[in-house]
């Protein structure tokens, strides 16, 4: 039996979002397997039923955190923790870096309204932090075979691709693994009305599209309310539900304010394009999805399109859901080449209110899309996509150059904390440099008192 101590940076509770959900399976698949499992928030946490150890760990909390790493055998993180612990930085345990988010591809669409200066600050920040990563752990966790291609040029580039590690292990499967989001093996079951015949403005015998996820700025939801906007004048039932747009740890992004705007301005909000602000507790998010006809996913074309993985794809499969996706991303294939739904060109408005209507009112399309979804979906139950995960833990072993000592330690750069007085004067005065004091301004009312619609 192995100690492993599971970390994220999202809050852990009824309302969880994509990182804590998948932090909460890995313990849940481990603590399965015969491990002795721990999961740790370095934000929220609320109280939820675990069949292991819960803790909250802030960073700053050093002695706390350095408990759990003398107890543990095996840390596996996500986000950036090793950049808030220094125990986690200078560890000899293993560690796995969970890397199924690329921050820093991230950070080129989610900095993009921030200004030059921040955008800069923002994306070379989550580039030191995840070189400091791949530079520092042992074992390393990506989504798809495509994130692993660019992840190991990374760790080519940072020097982990070396005669140590390549000499008992060509492939490089013992360096970085593909271990997919996953969904749960029991069937979603419908325990209560939702949506249909219980939100204004949606009956039950409404056709409804669901978006099954946050609105971050590198999604593509105005041509999709557009889209929808459009069908409506033809199908008078049609209906689309952005089924959160609030995520429990992260600030509201602009693209939510224009997505009202939007739906508001082509007569569309509240008629045929809905909005649920608050974030669906995680257990209850089945009867939403089984209330739906079909799953959307739009986003722009553009680098991170590309190495992403949108996992509300997967509540989509887990709930039978025939999807409409934009083109781009490696779930774009898996939709295409498996038959699951429609794809279609990134910010087409003509193809995707076309294959809105198809999943919607073609029957027969819809039959057969329904029956591949039961087929595909198989493949990514949790045990099964965080097989490379329990496996490792089975065996776990220092990466090779790091038990020979040939791993420069300084290669990922070295980076202040970022938390703390000092952090936050720092930031105080780069956003004043960078936005002048009005935004500075803006920006402490915003996070002291978050605004309400």
């Amino acid at each position: 039996m192995t100690k492993v101590l599971v970390i994220t940076g999202d809050p852990v509770g009824p309302r969880m979002a994509g990182p804590a959900i998948r932090s909460w399976n890995m313990a849940e698949v481990l603590t399965r397997a015969g491990h002795e499992t721990a999961l740790m928030t370095t934000t929220l946490l609320e109280p939820v039923d675990a069949p292991f150890a819960l803790h909250r760990v802030q960073p700053g909390e050093d002695a706390a955190f350095a408990a759990l790493e003398a107890w543990a055998d095996v840390i596996v993180f996500q986000g950036h923790a090793m950049a808030q612990f220094d125990a986690l930085r200078t560890t000899d345990k293993v560690v796995v870096a969970d890397i199924y988010d690329p921050m820093h591809l991230e950070m080129l669409e989610q900095g993009r309204e921030l200004g030059p200066a921040t955008w800069n600050l923002r994306v070379s920040t989550a580039t030191a932090v995840l070189n400091e990563q791949l530079a520092l752990a042992d074992f390393f966790l990506c989504a798809s075979e495509r994130q692993r291609l660019f992840y190991l040029g990374q760790l080519a580039a940072l020097g982990r691709v070396n005669p140590a590690v390549y000499e008992h292990d060509p492939h490089l499967s013992r360096l970085i693994a593909v271990a997919p989001f996953g969904l749960s093996a029991t069937p979603p079951v419908h325990a209560a009305d939702v949506v249909k015949g219980v939100r204004d403005g949606i009956a039950t015998t409404d056709k409804l599209l669901i978006w099954g996820g946050g609105l971050y700025n590198w999604f593509d939801p105005l041509s999709l309310i557009t889209a929808v906007s459009r069908l409506s004048q033809r199908r008078k039932d049609a209906r689309l539900l952005f089924l959160g747009t609030r995520h429990p740890g992260v600030d509201e992004m602009g693209i939510v304010r224009e997505s009202f705007d939007l739906a508001r301005e082509l007569g569309a909000l509240d008629t045929s394009v809905f909005f649920n602000e608050s974030w669906v507790p995680y257990d209850e998010r089945q009867s939403w999805l089984l209330e739906a006809d079909a799953g959307v996913s739009t986003h722009m074309s553009h680098i991170e399109t590309t190495f992403a993985f949108r996992t509300r794809i997967l509540d989509y499969l887990w709930a039978g859901l025939p999807m409409v996706v934009t083109d781009g991303d490696s779930f774009a294939e898996l939709v295409a080449a498996g038959g699951l739904g429609v794809v279609v060109p990134a910010q087409d408005v003509d193809a995707l209110e076309s294959a809105l209507e198809r999943v919607l009112y073609d029957d027969a399309f819809v039959a057969e899309v329904r029956r591949n979804v039961q087929r595909v979906r198989e493949q990514f139950v949790w045990e099964r996509a965080l097989a490379p995960l329990v496996d490792f833990v089975a065996d776990p072993r220092r990466a090779a150059d790091h038990a020979a000592g040939r791993v420069d330690r300084s290669a990922g750069g070295r980076r202040r904390k970022p938390y703390g007085a000092g952090h936050n004067v720092r930031m105080f005065w780069h956003y004043l440099r960078a936005e002048g004091p009005g935004r500075v301004l803006g920006r402490v009312a915003a996070r002291l008192f978050p605004r309400s619609r």
